[in-house]
């Protein structure tokens, strides 16, 4: 018997994102989807075709960014470099925890997605810098 409900009409496999906060990052973890603003961006790797022809431009950014609950810094990569602009709001999709010297760095790979999306009525909470925190690996016998 046919139904005319567009529930079954929704692809198979596809869930609804579910939104973190900031401040629920914890290492070694991945597929967070977060709305953040953009504090600052700064570039601290620019590598082009001067360096050798058959290589592509390289861009990485360091971006401090943060939702009302804290901030964490983010690795962008080439065209993510672009859109992660001071005051800009972007929508992280499937972002991960990267350890980079003992603290986490956020990270969109090519799994994910970095969208700009409306100006986010919230505050950042620029008190609360997880990338601050310094973790130490140890091993459990």
């Amino acid at each position: 018997m046919a139904t005319n409900s567009t529930e079954n009409d929704a692809k198979p496999g596809l869930r609804k994102p579910v939104f973190v906060k900031v401040e629920n990052l914890t290492p070694g973890t991945n597929g967070h989807t977060l709305i953040v603003k953009v504090l600052e961006s700064n570039t601290v790797l620019q590598k082009g075709r001067s360096v050798s022809p058959h290589l592509r431009n390289t861009r990485i950014a360091e971006c401090l960014i943060g939702d009302e609950t804290g901030t964490i810094l983010f690795t962008a990569r080439n065209d993510q470099v672009d859109l992660m602009k001071a005051g800009a709001t972007v929508v992280l999709r499937n972002a991960k925890i990267d350890m980079f010297k003992s603290t986490m760095r956020l990270a969109v790979d090519k799994w994910g997605r970095v969208e700009v999306t409306e100006p986010a009525a919230f505050e950042v909470k620029q008190d609360n810098n997880l990338s601050l925190v310094e973790y130490e690996l140890v091993n459990m016998e």
